[in-house]
């Protein structure tokens, strides 16, 4: 690294300007990058156009100091000193740009005033408040485990400026703390965030998309009676888990959460739901939407004896009784890919469409013509071990095709297979069933919705249908971009204070999604996130002939994108940053 100088006149005076450059390595050559701007460093003895850079000594009293290059002719002031600019470095390089994104966006939450209303009200070294900043902001920026945290994360990053919280103070016991003054205000934060989302982006939640994940821990987990083994989304069956019920509104924004032991059936969750969200929220006409694993008539019938409405898939067996629809061609095409049908059925409170897809039924026939494959060569090569007499036991014979039936249960029942007798001795005969073929055929792409809706048409009903998938981004984000898995928390009310820190990281991410979304930007929450944690917290240490130091704490210089992010997300970076601590040096300069 060096310093460059820029000469500028202006007014018939030369100003002179100094940066941090470094020399870096490209696929052109080496270029120069400007890290940040130091300022002027003026060699006039005219005091009008000398820079000025407010320090502060060791006590904390600030005072004046007026910057020259050692080479140059200082005027006679106590208040001058002269730099020795080749001996010039940088120290503390922290992350600056994400961390004052992920507080911003507490900020316009609403969190901050919140937390402050809820949690500080004793007084104690570090306010609760800001310790539940670090957290939610470390779930949105690079989220890892509350060691990690005290360890790694936070002493690189520059919230201890941001949030005023002296040196030394965060560890892994104060944010274990802070977990536990968490929980106690899960419905009150649900609260807030429907408020503010309402207030920043019109969010309305009378439609309400419900979905269910599920979540493991490392380890017994004994201490935690909810941990459980289930039906693992995460392909882990061999852990314990959680089972998560998460609801959010058409736009993605989250409305509520609950728990689950985990080996909770999803269809059992749903009027424990209903019950929960009219307790919290009180009662209203919502109309529920979900997929058709949390169907069933008990259900059903709970939304309808509270005057609520629903939209939900319906398990495949269902298609069956509507074969006949199924193979008519008039369906509407709403889409190139995607055709529908409203069906409604006599005397029925109830409106059926029925749906299909074409890029739905090539998987599906993809599927089945792999499956099939599969199957007829375990049962050719069964035929031709029993054919040469290498299997002679009928009862083996039969034992063997009952586990190619259980191994291929995908096309099983597409085909006729049993083992006969001829003369040559027993054999393996199979054939395909080809009613059933030609059903599976039909129905592939094809699925069924139900509703007791009765405004909106097939096109219309089948769009907010498709909204489901906003439920299932928030699943994704939860599970990779925050890192809500694995739990490695013990006990209950850790895990579960640990899903709020992660639903709070959530809440920051769909805010920051859809200010991006508001401004039209090309940009994702990832992307932007990673460009601004590229915009460091740097101090810059001048030695002076003197043999002081003086510390002055700057930001590096925005590139474009970074320049483009900001102003789409319409922040500004503070001029100036006020230490929290006074360095290892005789002063320090603040941002200026």
């Amino acid at each position: 690294m060096f310093l460059r100088k820029l000469r500028v006149h202006k007014d018939g005076k030369e100003h002179c300007y100094w940066s941090l450059v470094e020399t870096v390595r490209t696929s052109d050559g080496p270029r120069q990058h400007t890290l940040c701007y130091l300022g002027e460093l003026n060699g006039s003895a005219h005091a009008r156009w000398q820079k000025t850079v407010e320090v502060f000594n060791e006590q904390g009293e600030s005072t004046q100091l007026k910057l020259f290059p050692a080479e140059a002719d200082a005027p006679p002031d106590p208040n001058v000193v002269r730099v020795l600019l080749n001996k010039v470095r940088v120290e503390r390089t922290r992350r600056f740009g994400d961390c004052y994104l992920g507080l911003e966006l507490w900020k316009q939450l609403g969190l901050a005033e919140f937390f402050q209303r809820h949690l500080d009200v004793d007084e104690v070294d570090v306010p609760w408040s800001r310790v539940a900043a670090v957290l939610a902001i470390n779930r949105l920026c690079d989220p890892g485990s509350e060691l990690a945290v005290e360890q790694h994360w936070y002493p690189s990053t520059a919230l201890d400026d941001l949030l005023h919280i002296a040196p030394g103070k965060i560890n892994d016991t104060r944010l274990y703390r802070c977990l536990d003054r968490l929980l106690p205000l899960k419905t009150q934060i649900e609260q807030q965030l429907k408020q503010r989302f309402g207030e920043l982006f019109q969010a309305e939640f009378d439609v309400l998309l419900y979905d269910l994940t599920s979540t493991y821990v490392e380890g017994a987990a004994e201490q935690n009676p909810a941990m459980r083994r289930g039906y693992s989304r995460d392909h882990r069956p061999d852990c314990e888990q959680l089972v998560l019920a998460l609801i959010v509104n058409p736009d993605g924004f989250p409305f509520s959460y609950e728990l689950f032991d985990g080996n909770r059936a999803d269809v059992s969750t749903v009027e424990t739901i209903l019950r929960t969200v009219e307790r919290k929220h009180g009662k209203a006409r919502r109309v529920w939407i979900f997929d058709r694993g949390v169907v069933s008539e008990g259900n059903l019938v709970a939304i309808r004896q509270r005057g609520g409405q629903y939209l939900v898939g319906t398990p495949r067996s269902q298609l069956k009784q509507f074969e006949a629809e199924l193979r008519k061609d008039d369906f509407e095409h709403i889409r190139p890919e995607v055709e529908v049908k409203q069906l409604q059925i006599p005397g029925g409170e109830e409106t059926y469409i029925l749906c299909r897809t074409a890029g739905r039924k090539e998987k599906e026939k993809a599927i089945r013509s792999r499956f099939a494959t599969r199957i007829e060569k375990a049962l050719a090569g069964l035929a031709k071990r029993i054919a040469e007499g290498q299997l002679k036991d009928r009862d083996k014979m039969l034992l063997r095709l009952g586990r190619i039936q259980a191994s291929h249960p995908q096309v099983a029942d597409l085909y006729e297979m049993a083992v006969k007798d001829r003369k040559e001795g027993p054999r393996l005969v199979w054939r395909q069933k080809p009613k059933q073929q030609q059903w599976r055929e039909a129905r592939e792409g094809a699925y069924l919705l139900r509703t007791n809706l009765t405004a909106d048409s097939a096109a219309e009903l089948w769009k907010k249908y498709m909204q489901l998938t906003e439920v299932e981004a928030a699943f994704r984000s939860l599970k990779s971009e925050l890192a809500l898995r694995p739990l490695f928390h013990q006990r209950e009310r850790r895990v579960k204070a640990h899903v709020l820190v992660a639903f709070l990281g959530y809440a920051l991410l769909v805010t920051l999604k859809h200010l991006l979304k508001r401004s039209a930007s090309e940009y994702s929450p990832a992307q932007a996130l990673k460009r601004l944690a590229e915009i460091y917290s740097v101090d810059i240490v001048l030695p002076t002939i003197e043999g002081r130091e003086i510390w002055l704490r700057r930001i590096t210089k925005l590139d474009h994108e970074q320049q483009r992010i900001l102003h789409q997300l319409q922040l500004q970076l503070p001029e100036r940053l006020e230490p929290i601590q006074i360095q290892k040096c005789s002063e320090n300069s603040a941002l200026a």
